[in-house]
């Protein structure tokens, strides 16, 4: 009996002790099966970093010459198109400046005669009154030739033709004169209005020579081959156009205008030779 007490409590101490020391390892275990369980958690957890905002991409303006352009025209073009550019151009100059410059003849001329019908005509004579008129006006330059013509109509050789023919025929050709005057550089603009066009033109069938010439040696028809060419051809045919309409226009203007200020001058004429026929001597 008391041998088996003596066994029972052996044992009991034996377990003791065995639980005891393997308290630890179960620990140690326990522990290190948490630890790869945690660790997901713990890396769920943690905050993940923010991902850099990206830069806004930089837009750079990039200028790309027009190579089909007018200034492609001047830089790029061979002798022929420059050459008509240049006539073209010489023939809109000439044209402007003839319209200006007999605008302002003319603006002249009507001022002059709004002058002689208000002062003129209350002269004690023809004398007094071309002398009150501007110097180097037409309608001084009418009246001196009518006084020339009075004055003239003397000796052999003018005593077959009568007074009132001779002094007529002297302010007729100052009339004449005046009038010629008045329409000098109408010509050139009756010329620029009907050639520019065919100046134009001429440009429009070279830029088509050429455009033919480039397809001809690339051997293929291509747009870069022919839109240069082209819009050169195009661009001569407005620059004709842009340039013959206002000398065509300024041209019709001018003559109306003419018109009515040689209406006057022609009144003014036959009153002077009225006051020098019917005078006394």
């Amino acid at each position: 009996m008391n041998q088996l007490f003596r066994r029972i409590v052996a044992s009991a101490a034996l377990m003791f002790v065995t639980a005891g020391a393997l308290a630890p390892l179960a620990a140690q275990a326990q522990d290190a099966n948490k630890a790869p369980a945690a660790a997901p958690a713990e890396r769920a957890a943690a905050p993940t970093p923010a991902a850099p905002a990206p830069a806004a991409p930089t837009v750079s303006k990039v200028t790309v010459d027009n190579p089909y352009g007018f200034m492609a025209l001047i830089k790029q073009g061979g002798p022929v198109s420059l050459m008509t550019l240049i006539v073209l151009a010489v023939m809109s100059m000439g044209s402007w400046y003839i319209i200006f410059v007999k605008l302002w003849e003319q603006r002249q001329m009507i001022k002059e005669g709004k002058d002689v019908n208000a002062t003129f005509w209350k002269s004690s004579s023809l004398e007094d009154g071309a002398k009150k008129l501007k110097d180097g006006s037409a309608y001084r330059y009418v009246v001196e030739s009518g006084l020339e013509a009075n004055s003239s109509h003397q000796g052999a050789l003018t005593q077959n033709i009568d007074k009132n023919t001779w002094v007529g025929m002297g302010v007729q050709r100052a009339i004449d004169a005046v009038n010629s005057r008045s329409q000098e550089g109408l010509s050139f603009l009756a010329t620029v209005g009907s050639t520019a066009p065919f100046v134009g033109l001429f440009g429009t069938v070279w830029g088509i020579f050429k455009a033919l010439t480039d397809i001809g040696i690339a051997g293929q028809a291509s747009i870069d081959k022919v839109a240069g060419p082209v819009g050169e051809a195009l661009i001569m045919t407005a620059l004709g156009l842009a340039v013959a309409v206002p000398a065509v226009m300024g041209y019709n203007w001018l003559i109306r205008r003419n018109k009515a200020m040689m209406e006057q001058v022609r009144g003014f004429g036959g009153n002077v030779h009225a006051v020098l026929i019917g005078r006394r001597p």
